[in-house]
């Protein structure tokens, strides 16, 4: 079994938002970035499956986020994968400041080739992954199954160049942005806590046009985003502490 490996991240002026403190786009994207640096140090990230023209999506994620450093902090970011099968992987992470942990993270995610665009038997990396494992426990509870909401507002836009990514189609942090842009400022402004679970269910490529939408309970925002073609492409559900 392998161990939790740590990576070091300064939060710059860049990734925070109006109240100077980390966004919470910008918390989720240092967890995915350390998912990727890690995955290739270990053997099983992009390059390695390049050649088979493979490729790593995100399925399912959820984050709870107690704390937003603030603008120069220095933090610390855990990962570690703790479970793998023939279509997922969960891979974890804590980000701590200094001796407090401010977020955590558990992510789902499965193999895509990216000819035929289907998912792929992750058997294949099995020797590899088994080498990787690590015998700790998720840090939260997995991402919750969403169900389709009924919509009392929404938005649309089209896809454009800023919103794809390496594999052609819509960033992960891009919905996570699209979600909170729809969100009042003022909960975003008084958050003392988030929890965040979002299902990725097919992808948005350019040009298409993304309609949001969402309703709402008190601080429980759900959200629905679908494309032009009547495509469910993901559900999200943000609870406010």
């Amino acid at each position: 079994m392998a161990e939790i490996t740590t990576y070091k991240n300064m939060v710059q002026p860049k990734s925070v938002d109006c109240t100077r403190r980390a966004s919470i786009t910008a918390i989720i994207g240092y967890m995915l970035d350390v998912a990727g640096e890690d995955a290739d140090r270990k053997g099983f990230g992009i390059s390695a499956l390049d050649s088979a023209s493979n490729t790593w999506v995100l399925s399912r994620l959820a984050v709870e986020v107690t704390a937003q450093p603030k603008q120069y902090e220095e933090i610390d970011i855990d990962t570690w994968v703790n479970e793998f099968n023939r279509l997922s992987s969960t891979r974890n992470f804590r980000i701590h400041r200094g001796e407090e942990c401010v977020a955590k993270g558990v992510s789902q995610w499965c193999m895509l080739n990216m000819e035929t665009r289907q998912v792929v038997d992750m058997s294949i990396l099995k020797d590899t992954y088994m080498q990787a494992m690590v015998d700790e426990p998720s840090p939260i509870s997995a991402p919750a199954r969403l169900r389709p909401i009924t919509p009392v507002g929404s938005a649309s836009r089209p896809v454009v160049y800023s919103d794809i990514d390496f594999n052609r189609h819509v960033n992960t942090l891009r919905y996570i942005d699209l979600i909170f842009d729809n969100v009042p400022l003022e909960l975003i402004e008084q958050n003392n806590g988030v929890r965040i679970d979002i299902n990725f269910i097919a992808e948005a490529r350019y040009g298409e046009v993304l309609t949001i939408g969402w309703s709402n309970e008190g601080n429980v925002w759900s959200f629905e985003i679908s494309s032009s073609a009547d495509k469910v492409l993901c559900r999200a559900k943000v609870e406010f502490k």
